[in-house]
């Protein structure tokens, strides 16, 4: 059956790469795939909570848009295919809060350069993406809109489960077909965990690779901006868009950017794969373990020789990690106070009662602690003890990295400790919430490329991922492994739809 001869809901359904395909062969047209999403999201979102802004007028008017091109023979990259962006980058003329209360109806007048960017190439925007408020959090629980809920269930089972954390919405949206791919950021694994508990590919690229400008900051040495998309083909796409030099952004690298969606199917034949022996973790689920030998199965299969590497800081990344991050979001979230925008509650009238009634009752819980944390460790007496020390600690992260990748192209490891989890299983422990983040942080760290991709189901019908890290600027080595193993694992499970 052809698209065209389709019900309008099997649009929703299609892979990226195959509604641009469809678009440009005018099966069907931008208005009737748009269309058919903002129906699904008007079904789905109550139940689901992926949407925290739905911009249904603005995007049928930029699918009209991209019809009139698409007629013409013309268009980008992106040409009338419908997105969802997170609420986490800047999008003129639509509310933007990072899903906090401090930003109140905060309502941006510029783009950010990655959303700028898809729009240039003729995506449409269905919407702003639910997320952890400023992007804390390993779970999406801390955002002032609620959580949202994974399309994923257990077996025989109606817990609400996690879609990952902080691109939560994100997840959610793309793997309930309410979006072709979203945009997500990544300071300690936010595309990469939601991804892996929601059977997606996420790709983190290298540090600089995005452009940061009008992205809401919380740690500007570590967030990173990526895709979530349905298949590595999908995340290598949206990348290509996505990532550009900015003289807007001191930190953003002026290289062009490869077309990646050749790197695709590519064959890793005499590739050399780490398996770093650190990322072996007590108390670790044996279907993991299990998954982690399938996967170097398959590259091996594959032509490419394994290589086992250490990286003997690893264990000390997590701390690292708890100080750097929390340090930058207390110096970046210092301009929260009030007075130039956002919400505000003014106390007793006195400036300071203003600053300190507001940042009190805008920031939630969990954002006031990594505050608390990263003031505490800039402060004075322990800026060296904490501060300094875990940036040599990071030093010594990228040397382990640089001295594995000199015996190898890129390296294999799982994406999570655990599948997704049921909400409230973990948000009494902070520290097990934190732990999470143990196989993807170190990435963000060194400033690295990694891809998360689906690769099983665990005992309880829940998706499970496998994570390649490559080399600085080497995202082509993470996308032709992330093929192999995509194409190995044949991996087709769909969430049965409960919602």
């Amino acid at each position: 059956m052809t698209a065209k001869q389709s019900p309008m809901t099997n649009l929703t359904q299609l892979t990226l790469s195959d509604a641009v395909d469809g678009l440009k062969a005018k099966k069907f047209s931008s208005q009737e795939i748009t269309e058919a999403f903002l129906t699904q999201i008007d079904k789905s979102n109550p139940s689901l909570n992926a949407y925290v802004v739905v911009t249904a007028d603005k995007a049928l008017e930029m699918a009209k848009a991209s019809d009139a091109k698409l007629a013409k023979g013309e268009g980008g990259k992106l040409e009338g295919a419908p997105l969802g962006i997170k609420d986490l980058f800047c999008t003129k003329g639509v509310r933007t809060t990072a899903c906090s209360n401090i930003l109140g109806e905060f309502t941006p007048t510029y783009e950010s350069t990655v959303t700028q960017n898809l729009w240039d190439q003729g995506s449409v925007m269905l919407g702003k993406l639910n997320m952890d408020e400023f992007a804390m959090g390993s779970s999406n629980e801390t955002s002032r809109f609620g959580p949202p809920s994974n399309p994923w269930r257990r077996t025989n089972s109606n817990v609400k489960l996690t879609a990952g954390g902080s691109s939560g919405g994100s997840a959610t949206a793309v793997s309930a077909d309410l979006c072709l791919a979203a945009t997500a950021s990544d300071t300690g694994g936010s595309i990469r965990q939601p991804a892996a508990f929601t059977g997606l590919v996420g790709i983190k690229p290298t540090y600089g690779r995005a452009s940061r400008y009008g992205m809401v900051a919380f740690a500007s040495s570590l967030d990173q901006a990526g895709p979530l998309a349905k298949t590595v083909k999908d995340a290598a796409l949206m990348l290509e868009v996505m990532c550009s030099g900015d003289d807007k952004d001191s930190t953003s690298l002026h290289l062009p950017v490869p077309e990646w969606t050749k790197s695709v199917g590519k064959s890793i034949k005499g590739m050399k794969i780490g398996v770093p022996k650190e990322y072996r973790v007590d108390g670790m689920p044996e279907e993991i373990e299990k998954l982690w030998q399938q996967g170097i199965a398959w590259a091996k299969a594959a032509g490419a020789e394994i290589v086992d590497v250490s990286l003997p800081h690893t264990k000390y990344a997590l701390p690292a990690y708890y100080i750097v991050a929390p340090a930058e979001a207390s110096s970046n979230l210092a301009r929260y106070d009030g007075i130039r925008y956002g919400a505000r509650q003014s106390g007793d009238g006195s400036l300071t009662s203003t600053y300190e009634t507001t940042r009190a009752k805008g920031f939630g819980a969990e954002v006031q602690r990594r505050l608390l944390i990263g003031t505490y460790v800039l402060s004075a007496g322990y800026y060296d003890a904490y501060y300094l020390r875990a940036q040599r600690v990071r030093t010594k992260i990228l040397q382990d990295f640089e001295e594995a990748f000199k015996q190898c192209d890129a390296l294999l490891t799982p994406a999570t400790p655990s599948a997704a989890f049921g909400y409230g299983e973990k948000g009494d422990d902070p520290v097990a919430m934190y732990l999470n983040d143990i196989f993807t942080v170190t990435a963000n760290l060194a400033g690295l490329p990694a891809i998360a991709m689906p690769a099983g189901l665990d005992a309880q019908g829940l998706p499970l991922g496998l994570q390649v890290i490559g080399k600085a600027l080497d995202e082509e080595a993470c996308f032709k492994v992330a093929a192999v193993i995509e194409q190995s694992a044949s991996f087709t499970a769909r969430p049965e739809k409960w919602w």
